[in-house]
């Protein structure tokens, strides 16, 4: 079975920090973008960083300074570190092996959009 499998959420003072692991099973990211996408609660699925390649080609504006992406093939996983956490940045998170990189979707886990999605973590700021 393919999968991927999130891990690290959880709650977090402002100004906090949190990383997130993904970890692949099935498949390896020699071949697909790895994405991060976030929804919280009213809000659209925003892709927040992508990574292709070992290269990371995108980050969000309301991210960037903030947040790290990055992926170790040897252990099949990818990361998002994620610094000076802000209650804006309270979502569910998800890890994707996705085509393209979509910035905005109507939902998470849409199927398609990506390869493959994580079950998401929750990821709350106060």
């Amino acid at each position: 079975d393919v999968q991927l499998v999130e891990s690290g959420g959880g709650s977090v003072q402002a100004g906090g920090s949190l990383r997130l692991s993904c970890t692949a099973s099935g498949f390896t990211f020699d071949e697909p973008h790895m994405g991060w996408y976030r929804q919280a609660p009213g809000s659209k699925c925003e892709l927040i960083s992508d990574i292709r390649g070992g290269g990371v080609t995108y980050y969000a504006d309301s991210v960037k300074g903030r947040f790290t992406t990055s992926q170790d093939n040897d252990k099949y996983t990818a990361y998002l570190q994620m610094n000076s956490l802000k209650p804006e940045d309270t979502a569910v998170y998800y890890c994707a092996a996705i085509p393209s990189a979509v910035k905005v979707l109507r939902r998470c886990q849409d199927p398609a959009y990506a390869y493959y999605w994580g079950q998401g973590t929750q990821v709350t700021v106060s």
